[in-house]
């Protein structure tokens, strides 16, 4: 079995520049180490918020690093400088709402300004983008809401095959799905 790469784009002006520690990237890292039984690796950076490089990121962690799951945090409020969405939605030949939705929905048990959050997922190739919140409690709550869904997506878009620790998250395919590997 290939080893799985998930890119964790970590988008923020200041960590990149080095004023502000990031500590969504690293929040997303522990998530996936906990959470997943198969060998993967991570393939992380720390970007500013400037959308023609955050696309530039995107492109080369899927056409080129191969990641079967990039996942990005940051850049997903309502400010000018948040630009995660527009460029996430540039790169991608399908868009995927269904996971901004639920992610929300997760996000507004916590704190009511979740609808401020724009989240979203798309498709590039065999890649599953999600864009998630910079904030390291709404990156968990994120993930637990969504996660179950995300092997079984990459699956259906030919990327590496992901397993999870059934004590942190129960991973759905469907009993009749040619997948299982």
């Amino acid at each position: 079995m290939t080893t799985a790469k998930i890119g964790i784009l970590t988008i923020s002006d200041r960590a990149s520049r080095g004023e502000y520690q990031d500590k969504g990237g690293p929040a997303i890292h522990a998530w996936f180490t906990r959470v997943l039984s198969n060998d993967w690796l991570p393939v992380a950076q720390v970007i500013p918020d400037e959308q023609a490089q955050i696309e530039a990121a995107l492109r080369q962690l899927s056409d080129e690093a191969g990641c079967c799951l990039i996942v990005t945090t940051g850049g997903t409020g309502p400010a000018p400088r948040d630009v995660t969405p527009e460029a996430t939605e540039a790169v991608c030949e399908k868009m995927m709402p269904g996971f901004g939705e639920l992610m929300r929905a997760a996000s507004l048990k916590v704190v009511p300004t979740a609808i401020l959050s724009r989240q979203t997922a798309g498709i590039r190739g065999s890649s599953l983008i999600i864009n998630l919140p910079g904030k390291p409690s709404a990156i968990d709550d994120c993930l637990n809401a969504i996660f179950p869904a995300v092997p079984y997506c990459i699956d259906l878009i030919g990327g590496a095959y992901l397993e999870a620790d059934v004590r942190q998250s129960a991973v759905f395919r469907p009993a009749n799905s040619t997948s299982v590997r």
